[in-house]
């Protein structure tokens, strides 16, 4: 198995079963939030993050490092309607939100439309990880193009912190790190917030 494949594979556990073959057709995702309630999944336990806005969280940043920063191309956030059909107004990514952000978003987003996008966004990194040529690996993403992901919204000034942490790494980081380890981080979060 190569590296691609690897992180295909990888991913593909983190997401639910439509998003891509995994090992054993087995899906992180499914396994720790499957059954849960519309209100298990806005629930926010001792102030913690709740799995709504961890699921939210985890899309958003996937979708900006794949198609923002890896191809270049548009976020799926920016196709299909998606602000109207999750019923949120925010772009970033959610790092730095406060309690009171934390809270509304997890009580406003609309939870079937929240999985449709996480999957549609899954699908299309399955795609940009597919398609990324060999010797663009390990290509280090510029720092323009990490201010084209602050334009379009990616951080709040609570996050320009992680702006900066992308600039100077590679295309492959950003597929491996948060298409892959940030999703199987945060799903073990969610573990944590309905277990």
């Amino acid at each position: 198995m190569n590296t691609r494949e690897m992180i295909l594979r990888s991913h593909a556990i983190v997401h639910g079963l439509e998003v891509g073959q995994s090992e054993g057709q087995f899906s992180l995702e499914y396994s720790r939030l499957n059954g849960l309630t519309d209100d298990q999944l806005r629930l926010r336990p001792q102030g913690w993050n709740s799995i709504a806005y961890l699921l939210w969280h985890m899309a958003r940043c996937e979708d900006v490092a794949a198609n923002v920063i890896v191809a270049q191309r548009p976020q799926v956030f920016d196709e299909g309607e998606w602000p109207g059909r999750l019923r949120i107004t925010r772009r970033d990514i959610g790092t730095g939100m406060t309690d009171e952000e934390v809270e509304e978003l997890s009580r406003a987003i609309d939870l079937p439309n929240l999985r449709a996008y996480r999957s549609a966004v899954g699908r299309r990194t399955q795609d940009v990880a597919r398609e990324l040529p060999d010797a663009e690996w390990d290509r280090t993403v510029s720092a323009a193009i990490v201010r084209e992901a602050a334009a379009q919204g990616a951080f709040t000034a609570e996050s320009e912190w992680v702006a900066r942490f992308w600039e100077g790494k590679s295309k492959g980081w950003f597929l491996y790190w948060l298409a892959v380890g940030h999703n199987y981080m945060h799903i073990g979060h969610a573990g944590w917030v309905w277990r």
